[in-house]
């Protein structure tokens, strides 16, 4: 549209107006950016000529340029004295002390940052350094802005680390002295308290006494509340650097003056102190000296002075396990109590106030540091009253602390609880209602700080200690698998990806606390469907990694049949390519939790014909797996499937039309070629590969074998409780008289005789498994590998459905202990037969039944 009509419709319409309303406004936004341009002048000064090298060019800035440039190239010192520490000390560093008197704070700051860098980089020795850097520090502690003072105060306590004795003392030490009086300021005081804190370390005791301490006398009685709080906090450093004897004679007077001085803060510096040195204090000092003191200060605390409550909750559990064995019983429960009421503090009506009456915000946060303070101190708590009275006197504590309305007690609770339940040992019953509360808590906050120690935290509680443990997980795993599945619903639910990512990888621990029926029905089909469903690729990477382990560890055939369909079929052959690569994501898992023999029989196959599927990433996934697949194989027995991957790959290289996945196979050609197979016997180049593999099919089929054992014991108990009733019918039957008299006695004795059968026959092969549990496992096992060995037996879920048989093993196992050892070094054939020996001198008339089963067996197994 011409212009001309654009004006004539706006005009007709009304908004002329508004149109030259908006042309201003363009106008107002343009002038800002107007005047940030820079003048020719501007621009000529900010010109430097490029035929300078570095050195010239850091001179002329500092010399003639303008502020931001100077401040350039004092940043860029470190750089400089690395590629030319000669010229840039000699040339450079003279113009940034010049530069330094007149400077900004932006420049100070920058100059004390750099020169940090230069001493921690250890770009120039110490000598130059101390000749070139530091009377300029020294000269610029003085500086008039507070910000600018204390980082030219950090970089000098840097320096001293690395500085001479003889340096410090004339350069430091010596002007120090008038830098400490009271005619000097503030700052300068409270620089020259941090300063004699640092030196202390870098002499002996007598020089300490004899130089320093003098100074630290007249600072702890300064007239300025800060110093002498400052200096108080130094006593301590002061103190490691003079030995016990002298802070005995010297520090401790002085901290006990302190204690009791006017201002709060240095009140609390003392407190703080004093619990910080116990540990240098003989048993004579901190009972009639420090623990009556530290009482008072805690009384006059919570009754005074509310606003270093926070501070004395932080530091409690640690002054009362400083002060371990010398409380009386008296004292011993004041600090319990007092502990308490620091944990019901703005909960209830405490010190005079009440919920109705707390109207200060910051009073608030405060009660609510105290608490979480507490929260913090707890595992310290239950050390100081001892776990047998952890009931009694602690329990409701830990009650009110893990149900606090406010959101960071819970979350502190939480990342101490698996500390509390170690501390409880055989007592870790008593808190299993809490961890429940804690994983249903309406906070996913909360639920995260739990699950850093969840596989630890579970395993204390569900084995109880050394005595309880079939009671304690008969009690609490019914509460803890609905906690755990809505703690995963809820996660699953929010956004946080990140902490349902952390919780399916905790979920791994579960073969070690449930049965795996349970883990099947409650867990193992929603790793399925995340893996389906979820939109998140590491949530979907752990939750196949879960379910790989879940799979790992699962005693019943039909069960792992039907995961093993359901990743092929779903996942493997599933419509979405997505579903595909996770599918191959899996096969790697397996790789790393199973057997070669494995793969191999169940998913080698599915993974070489995904090299002929239409998506391009999944074939490019497949052909970087090549090695991997390669090396699941043994030569002669899988030579059919080394020929299966060679027709692949050269379908590939010549069918492949995909560029990048054709460079992919055409690296992958090289490795493959380069790599050596392993063989069905031993290799010494890869012995400790096989022998690994080796033991993890030992596991597997000693799955299979407690998959049958567990069968033959439900056989057993049917027939026994058959025999049982038909005993019963008998003598309840009218014509139980008409029978021989011995009939009863050879009905019970075949019972007995078969009984006692099945249960020879269930000791000979818990006896193996014991053996193969004995072997340790390599330490290039995986993580998952690693933790399992810290249970009793070689597979995860075996406590639980051995625990029946416990006393046969432990009877079996005395008397067998040289059998077993054997059967732990034989190869797994061998045991197997070994096994078959004991079934048939243990069976008698039933040689050829049993022979049976054994081949029938043996071929299901290979």
């Amino acid at each position: 549209m011409h212009p001309t009509g654009f004006f004539r419709m706006d005009f007709s319409q009304g908004s002329l107006f508004g149109y030259i309303e908006d042309l201003h406004e363009l106008a107002i936004i343009e002038r800002p950016v107007r005047r940030s341009l820079k003048t020719p002048e501007e621009i000529e000064r900010l010109t430097v000529d490029e035929e300078l090298n570095d050195i010239e060019r850091a001179v002329y800035l500092l010399s003639s340029g303008q502020d931001i440039q100077g401040t350039s190239v004092v940043a860029n010192l470190p750089v400089l004295i690395r590629q030319n520490p000669t010229d840039t000390l000699r040339r450079v560093v003279p113009k940034v002390r010049e530069v330094l008197h007149v400077a900004g704070v932006e420049m100070q700051l920058t100059a004390a940052y750099s020169f940090l860098t230069i001493l921690q980089e250890e770009s120039v020795p110490v000598h130059s350094y101390c000749l070139s850097f530091l009377q300029v520090i020294l000269q610029n502690l003085e500086h008039r802005d507070t910000g600018v003072s204390n980082a030219w105060l950090d970089t000098l306590l840097a320096v001293i680390d690395v500085l001479p004795k003889e340096t410090i003392r004339h350069e430091i030490l010596n002007p120090l002295v008038s830098k400490a009086q009271l005619s000097q300021t503030l700052q300068s005081r409270l620089n020259s308290c941090k300063i004699l804190g640092k030196v202390a370390n870098k002499f002996e005791a007598h020089i300490v006494k004899r130089d320093i301490f003098p100074l630290v006398e007249s600072l702890c009685q300064d007239v300025e509340y800060e110093v002498r709080s400052c200096m108080c906090r130094q006593l301590e450093f002061i103190a490691q650097g003079i030995g016990t004897e002298l802070t005995k004679s010297a520090i401790l007077p002085e901290l006990i003056e302190l204690a009791r001085d006017e201002g709060n803060s240095v009140r609390l510096a003392a407190f703080e102190t004093l619990v910080n040195l116990l540990v240098m204090f003989d048993h004579d000092d901190r009972s009639q000296i420090v623990l009556p003191l530290v009482k008072s200060f805690c009384e006059k605390s919570f009754k005074a002075d509310e606003s270093v409550l926070t501070s004395l909750s932080l530091h409690l559990g640690k002054l009362c396990h400083g002060l371990q064995g010398l409380f009386t019983q008296e004292q011993q429960i004041w600090f319990l109590e007092f502990y308490k009421k620091l944990c019901r503090l703005g909960l209830h009506q405490e010190n005079g106030h009440n919920d109705n009456q707390i109207q200060n915000i910051e009073l608030e946060k405060k009660y609510c540091a105290v608490r979480k303070h507490c929260a913090y101190n707890f595992p310290a708590m239950v050390v100081f009253v001892g776990a047998k009275n952890f009931h009694i006197e602690l329990y409701a504590t830990f009650f009110c602390l893990c149900h606090d309305p406010d959101e960071p007690i819970r979350c502190t609770m939480a990342l101490g609880f698996c500390e509390v339940c170690k501390l409880l040992g055989s007592n870790v019953y008593l808190i299993h209602k809490e961890l429940v509360a804690l994983l249903q808590d309406d906070s996913l906050e909360v639920v995260d700080s739990l699950l850093n120690y969840l596989p630890e935290t579970l395993e204390l509680m569900t084995s109880g200690g050394d005595n309880s443990g079939l009671d304690n997980k008969l009690v609490i795993v019914p509460d803890l698998v609905p906690a755990l599945t809505l703690a995963e619903q809820r996660v699953a639910n929010s956004l946080k990806w990140r902490s349902h990512e952390k919780l399916l990888q905790k979920f791994s621990c579960l073969p070690h606390i449930i049965s795996s029926d349970q883990i099947y029905y409650r867990f193992l089909h929603r790793m399925f469907a995340i893996i389906l469903n979820n939109n998140v690729l590491p949530v979907q990477k752990a939750a196949s990694r879960t379910l790989c382990i879940f799979l790992r560890y699962n005693r019943k055939q039909e069960q792992r049949h039907e995961i093993i369909q359901k990743l092929v079929e779903q996942l493997g052959q599933g419509k979405s390519y997505w579903n595909r690569q996770r599918f191959l994501d899996t096969c790697e898992y397996i790789m790393e939790f199973f057997s070669k023999s494995f793969f191999c029989k169940y998913f080698y196959m599915s993974v070489l014909e995904l090299t002929s599927d239409p998506v391009a990433n999944v074939r490019m996934k497949v052909c970087y797996m090549l090695p991997k697949l390669k090396s699941t194989l043994k030569l002669p027995a899988d030579k059919h499937l080394l020929q299966q991957l060679e027709l692949c790959v050269r379908k590939l290289l010549c069918q492949e039309k995909d560029k990048d996945v054709l460079a992919v196979v055409k690296r992958t050609v090289l490795e493959l070629d380069r790599m050596e197979m392993s063989m069905d016997t031993f290799q010494k180049r890869f012995f400790e590969k096989d022998l690994l593999d080796q033991e993890k099919e030992r596991e597997e089929h000693l799955l299979l074998e407690m998959e049958q054992i567990e069968k033959e014991k439900q056989q057993s108990e049917a027939r026994s409780s058959n025999e049982k009733n038909y005993e019963k019918k008998r003598r309840d039957s009218k014509t139980g008289s008409a029978l021989p008299k011995n009939l009863p006695t050879v009905i019970s004795g075949s019972s007995s005789g078969t009984q006692t059968v099945i249960r020879e026959s269930k000791k000979s092969k818990l006896i193996r498994s014991q053996s193969f549990s004995s072997h340790a496992i390599h330490p290039k096992h995986s993580t998952m590998e690693k933790s399992i060995n810290k249970s009793n037996s070689v597979i995860g879920v075996g406590k639980n459905v051995l625990l029946p048989f416990v006393e046969d093993s432990l009877k079996a196992r005395t008397s067998s202990a040289s059998s077993s050892v054997a059967f732990s070094g034989s190869a797994t054939p061998s045991s197997r037969s070994v096994g078959g020996t004991v079934d048939q001198k243990s069976n008698g008339s039933k040689d050829a039944q049993s022979r049976k089963l054994s081949l029938k067996n043996r071929k299901s197994k290979s």
